[in-house]
């Protein structure tokens, strides 16, 4: 299965929060402080509804729903302030994910990220783990019209990366995600992650592939 996944593969593209980076868990707690401002309890069923959806449709959300006073560029400030930290020194790469990376580029594979994350808060991510020369393409799905699970955002970097959708393996941990890669034409393996170890069956069921870590996929 491992040897099958890269075949006739000419590029890798990377979902950020869970799928390169072991992340998601923090963000239910920024949520948490967040509208613990404005005397709001965070709601059950939250994350499930904003999954997928970009940094800046987040911010038009979190408004509209919860009649934030802040502008939505406050909104995103405060966000990527209360992030940079927990980001800097609390979120550890997913495991195996360096030598997989060392794996691909001397394998010539082009590289890109496709994340719904906001641009200051991915660039501080790769600058921080040092990852910043393994990819060709950094793109948010804030500069695409619509977030995953809309195909949008990974056809921008595979054109971007000037290769063929079916040419294009995704990694995703998340089923809008998932949804979005396999709607965008490409075959995508399904990472594990604790945020969603709920959705384990769904996210096979959905995916091509399935892994735990990315030791060992060469």
């Amino acid at each position: 299965m491992k040897s099958k996944m890269l075949q006739d593969k000419s590029a890798v593209i990377f979902d950020l929060d869970g799928s390169l980076v072991d992340s998601m868990w923090m963000w239910r707690e920024i949520d948490i402080e967040y509208l613990g401002r404005f005397g709001i309890v965070l709601p059950e069923n939250l994350q499930s509804e904003i999954e997928g959806m970009s940094f800046s449709e987040t911010a038009v959300y979190f408004k509209e729903r919860f009649a934030i006073p802040d502008s939505i560029e406050q909104m995103k400030a405060d966000w990527n302030r209360m992030a940079w930290d927990k980001y800097t020194h609390e979120v550890p790469l997913k495991p195996g994910i360096r030598e997989f990376l060392k794996e691909c580029r001397e394998k010539g594979m082009k590289l890109g990220i496709a994340t719904s994350n906001s641009r200051e808060l991915v660039d501080n991510i790769t600058e921080v783990h040092g990852l910043d020369n393994y990819f060709s393409c950094i793109m948010t799905a804030c500069e695409v019209a619509h977030g995953k699970p809309a195909p949008d955002i990974y056809l921008a970097v595979a054109e971007r990366l000037k290769v063929a959708p079916e040419k294009c393996l995704v990694f995703e941990d998340i089923i809008p995600g998932i949804m979005a890669g396999k709607n965008a034409g490409m075959e995508v393996c399904a990472v594990e992650d604790a945020y969603s170890i709920s959705d384990r069956q769904a996210k096979k069921e959905l995916a091509d592939y399935y892994v735990e870590d990315f030791y060992g996929l060469f």
